[in-house]
């Protein structure tokens, strides 16, 4: 279900808080004289909505489209000068359904909560006056598009929709769980048929370009969804009606996807869409630059035995490439820069995971020095060309066999957290007990302060470090260590406590 308080519940295994309409006496003065037909007693079920607190600057369109994931809307009365308006649904049902549904999603319309409640109205009998004439228009636009036949003469299609865009650039803040394109599918189609979506990484923040087959669908979705969250308390919505009015889709990935093309190709061999294109159009930046490493020196030199020890899945020599391939993303490239050697760029496979990385990882200690992580202005790390030296301070990841991520829709993306002091151990062979483990992790003078096997896999378990400082730089020595029995250690974070 998609029930839930605006800014605060979420989308996914979200809860009610219950209903928060907010009670308001029927319009009176001259605005009640509007009406013919039955009063009933305030509460009671009508097919006649009651909206209060609306924007100055509202539409028609905006009204009419709370009301249409619900049924049919017949009639419509705008009070303008009082920030009110008068829905008349097709049906009562559907009328209980969108009051119903309000109680808990309290619409929100340019950071407005929109109050609506049963009308004390049975029908609406609405005058020929020039702002019922525009009503009229924008109702007789919405039967158009929905029905797919031709308007009447003199009315515009496009009445009260404001050059709206059947295109809709979504931005998701506080990424705190990866957003992936079937999570924004699942969400969007609950409005309206998608017919394509692009996912990229713009001004540090992962952002969706989503297309609908009309401008009023897309409008709708973004009166439901603008300012909600995905998962609780984060991965919030932003929605906006994009410059473009189609979108061209290259490939059907895990970054884009044409539903109304199954026939386009993966592109697995090429970058999502058109990489130069990405970053020239929208600034999709896959490399982050790690400064304040510790020992940049030392790492420096260290680098040149990186390559043999990933690929002979012993314990990675660069504490940071490590933290990043274990937790956030697959890395491709990592680049010492010669004259700061206390800074790196590290290329992950996307910008989701850069962006993962960042957001996670800056202002981290690590071996006593907060992490400044930011996202670099290059889109890629340059190897050196050919003949030139760099004294092995660039290295080349892409075929490592250790990458996590590679699959799309795998499990390892629903297990990212932030560093904390549990860690998540696992492909533990089953010769390796308790006690191995704790002196393993004791043996880099970090204190186990609890440990715990999964009841019903022995090949998971959990460890707690006295320190989330701590908890970092064992994740970074162990993750991958060999345990004998061709099993390497997997280690990341826990959002668990023992």
């Amino acid at each position: 279900t998609y029930a839930s308080t605006r800014g605060s519940d979420e989308l996914f295994s979200c809860a009610s808080n219950g209903p928060n309409i907010m009670t308001c006496a029927a319009a009176n003065g001259n605005d009640s004289k509007k009406f013919k037909g039955d009063i009933r007693s305030p509460g009671m079920p009508s097919r006649v909505i009651h909206m209060r607190k609306l924007p100055d600057d509202i539409n028609e369109a905006e009204v009419i489209s709370l009301g249409l994931s619900f049924g049919k809307v017949t009639n419509l009365l705008m009070l303008k000068g009082k920030n009110q308006a008068f829905v008349e649904m097709n049906t009562e049902d559907a009328a209980q359904a969108m009051v119903s549904y309000y109680a808990s999603v309290t619409p929100v319309i340019r950071n407005h909560p929109i109050f609506l409640q049963y009308s004390n109205h049975q029908e609406l009998k609405t005058d020929n006056s020039p702002n019922q004439v525009r009503a009229q228009a924008a109702l007789q636009a919405v039967n158009v598009l929905q029905t797919g036949g031709m308007p009447m003469a003199g009315v515009d299609a496009s009445a009260g929709m404001s050059g709206a865009s059947p295109v809709l650039r979504v931005i998701v803040e506080n990424l705190f769980y990866p957003v992936t394109l079937d999570v924004l599918h699942q969400i969007f189609s609950k409005f309206g048929a998608v017919l394509k979506i692009i996912t990229f990484t713009k001004n540090n923040q992962f952002q969706a370009l989503l297309q609908y087959s009309d401008s009023l669908t897309a409008q709708h979705t973004k009166l439901s969804l603008d300012g909600q969250n995905i998962y609780n308390a984060c991965c919030t919505l932003r929605i906006n009606f994009s410059k473009l009015t189609s979108l061209n889709v290259k490939y059907n990935n895990d970054k884009s996807r044409d539903y109304t093309r199954p026939d386009l190709p993966t592109g697995d061999s090429h970058p999502s869409i058109d990489h130069q294109a990405m970053a020239a159009a929208f600034g999709e930046y896959y490399v982050i630059h790690i400064h304040k490493l510790p020992n940049g020196a030392q790492i420096g030199v260290k680098i040149l035995k990186v390559l043999k020890d990933m690929v002979s899945n012993s314990c990675c020599s660069l504490p940071i490439l490590n933290l990043c391939e274990g937790v956030y993303g697959d890395v491709m490239r990592v680049k010492i820069l010669f004259n700061k050697k206390e800074n790196a760029l590290i290329q992950m496979s996307d910008g989701t995971q850069a962006q993962l990385a960042m957001s996670h990882l800056n202002g981290q200690r690590l071996h006593g020095t907060a992490l400044r992580v930011t996202l670099s202005k290059h889109t890629n790390v340059q190897l050196p060309r050919e003949g030139h030296e760099d004294q092995g301070l660039t290295k080349d990841y892409s075929n490592s066999p250790l990458h996590r991520f590679k699959k799309p829709g795998s499990k390892n993306y629903s297990n990212i957290f932030p560093p904390s002091a549990t860690l998540h151990l696992s492909n533990i062979p089953p010769s390796v007990v308790e006690d191995d483990l704790k002196m393993l992790f004791a043996s880099s003078g970090a204190m186990v302060k609890a440990f715990k096997f999964f009841q019903k896999d022995r090949k998971m378990a959990l460890v707690q470090i006295d320190s989330v400082e701590e908890a970092i730089e064992s994740l970074i020595k162990f993750h991958n260590h060999d345990l004998g029995e061709n099993h390497h250690l997997r280690v990341s974070f826990s959002k668990s406590t023992i």
